[in-house]
């Protein structure tokens, strides 16, 4: 083998994450950079060899080879990943946001037999009752970790994967393989873990490499947390399988990101949710535009943002779509127009079809900066008539069932993969998201996309972020609220907001927010999305200020807007409970 190990077209076609793990032995460039500490492709290959004969001795006779890994992005996390892959193990990316039953039923509920963390994480798991006992529990910052990896820190991958050293408990890696136990992150119930194969895993990775046009010498900054499929599917395995490098954060900072990026010659990153929106936020420099990046990849940025990130730091953001579950996918196209996603990739049937029937709806028109006219009648659930990478979830047969079975009664569209995500289709047959289908409203009998509602609020200059969503009308239907998080220094201006709602040609009639809360900055998740569930919650019940277009008043929602008040509240409250709907409140 050549010093700098396996060629670009030996790696290339690997049909497994293992296949491109074995690529990195013989490799003597920079694969890995955390802080000070700077590792080779050679010396990644070697670490997660030595970790899987460990996992191999650990792992007891018949149990389900899965390993929870509650890290932050620090170097051990990659490893695990490329150990797993060459033991045909699984990882189970566990959530560290999560807290005391929830954070043990996600361990239990993936059947993790080994537990990899570090002290940090330590206090999450004090007093859980958790089914894996404290010997295989490893903490990777404790010194008697590094005295247990000692004995196999001569293992080679092609050892590992010709069969191993340990007693069986592991498998042999094929592209069958189960890789990847991933939660969802709903926004209501249990989060499922989404199934993702080896060969899955690795295809992406090509795929992602051939299209954004990995090289050897690029580095892909890591700051999404890797627990989350953004970062290990569309961060960590094109730079695997382009023989690129990574730079690890330990956790999302935008005050770091610009120094990071230039510490490390960062030239890709991933990005989910409001994290764009974070780093739009920090105070503009000369020097934005002095760094490596080339692009960022990932989604619901939204295009003001996107476009402001554009101008301000000279990069390219491509938004895409496709979720962990791997059911549906869009690619972006060189002729893709600003604000849409893309066409259906290769092979894929994808079609926006109304939720209940299945009937495929009409094209979205939009006007000449386009703004779309008719959201009513084009916005439905995006599916996937063809074929579908979708693997199922792990333990639970329904939610797998859920997404291929059909809607209604007579089971419409059964067999296609239904993405729960609103979207809508345009003239040119491009795609453009529109929100989760638990982020639609019903307003007087018309249905609304929240997404759509907030790219037309995102030009509201004193807010830094909007998020639309749903409350429940005293009578029928939704009522439309919005959370602006104000730019510093900004004050919300009620008159200002009515004439800018008014300046707006694509907002429809039933759009204007109802209720308007004021805060600093919008809540998220782990995964920087915003936290609807938690806004849905509160409501107008919130401890922040609320503006609002009384429902008596005689003009429709958005023509005047004055505080909310303690009476107004009792009052509409009392409104609620005489219709018998004040239950819907804490949906």
């Amino acid at each position: 083998m050549a010093a700098n190990g396996t060629s670009g077209q030996e790696r290339s076609g690997a049909a497994t994450v293992a296949g491109l793990v074995r690529a990195q032995w013989g490799d003597h460039r920079v694969g890995a950079k955390y802080e000070d500490l700077v590792l080779t492709h050679h010396q990644l290959a070697g670490g997660a060899a030595a970790r899987a004969a460990l996992l191999e001795e650990l792992l007891p006779r018949g149990a389900e080879p899965h390993l929870g890994v509650l890290l932050g992005n620090v170097p051990e996390y990659p490893l695990w990943l490329s150990a797993a892959a060459l033991a045909g193990a699984a990882v189970a990316g566990i959530n560290p946001t999560r807290r005391g039953p929830e954070l043990a039923r996600d361990i239990s509920h993936t059947d993790c037999a080994l537990l990899i963390t570090e002290r940090a994480q330590l206090p999450l798991l004090a007093g859980l009752d958790l089914p894996i006992p404290p010997r295989r529990i490893l903490v990777v910052d404790d010194p008697a970790y590094r005295d247990l990896l000692g004995p196999y820190e001569g293992a080679t991958p092609d050892g590992i994967t010709a069969g191993g050293r340990g007693h069986g408990a592991t498998r042999t890696p094929g592209p069958a393989s189960r890789m990847l136990l991933y939660f969802t992150s709903g926004s209501t119930g249990a989060p499922k873990a989404a199934l993702c194969t080896q060969g899955r895993l690795a295809a992406a990775g090509h795929s992602l490499a051939r299209y954004f046009g990995v090289r050897r010498d690029d580095v892909h900054y890591l700051c999404m947390p890797m627990f989350h499929g953004n970062a290990v599917i569309a961060g960590w395995a094109p730079a695997l399988a382009g023989g690129a490098a990574v730079a690890l954060r330990r956790r999302f900072s935008a005050s770091a990101f610009l120094p990071d990026v230039r510490r490390y010659g960062a030239t890709y990153f991933t990005y989910v949710g409001r994290a764009v929106q974070y780093l739009l936020a920090t105070p503009p420099a000369p020097d934005d535009r002095d760094h490596t990046l080339r692009c960022g990849f990932g989604t619901e940025a939204g295009a003001v943002d996107a476009a402001r990130f554009a101008e301000r730091f000279g990069v390219r953001l491509t938004e895409g779509y496709g979720s962990s579950e791997g059911g549906a996918s869009i690619q972006r196209t060189p002729d893709t127009p600003p604000g849409a996603i893309g066409r259906a990739a290769p092979g894929d049937d994808l079609a926006v079809v109304d939720p209940e029937t299945g009937v495929e709806l009409p094209r979205a028109r939009l006007d000449p900066a386009g703004r779309l006219l008719n959201g009513g009648e084009a916005t439905g659930e995006l599916v996937n008539r063809g074929r579908s990478s979708f693997e199922g979830y792990w333990r639970n047969p329904e939610a797998t069932a859920a997404r291929t079975r059909g809607r209604g009664e007579g089971r419409a569209g059964a067999g296609w993969y239904w993405t729960g995500d609103l979207f809508f289709r345009d003239t040119e047959g491009f795609f453009h998201f529109a929100g989760r289908t638990d982020d639609r409203l019903r307003v007087d009998s018309e249905n609304l996309a929240a997404a759509v509602i907030e790219n037309i609020l995102a030009r509201y200059a004193p807010a830094a972020g909007a998020a639309v969503y749903a409350v429940p009308d005293p009578v029928a239907g939704d009522q439309v609220m919005a959370a602006l998080a104000l730019r510093d220094g900004a004050a919300f201006d009620p008159d200002g907001f009515v004439a800018f709602l008014a300046a707006q040609p694509d907002l429809g009639t039933k759009m204007a927010p109802r209720f308007v809360r004021t805060l600093d900055a919008l809540p998220v998740t782990a995964t920087h999305k915003v936290h609807r569930a938690a806004l849905r919650r509160t409501g107008f019940r919130c401890p922040e200020p609320v503006w609002w277009s009384p429902v008596t008043s005689a003009g429709p929602a958005g023509s005047t807007y004055r505080r909310f008040t303690a009476a107004d509240r009792a009052a509409l409250l009392a409104l609620y409970r005489d219709h018998d709907r004040a239950h819907l409140l804490d949906r």
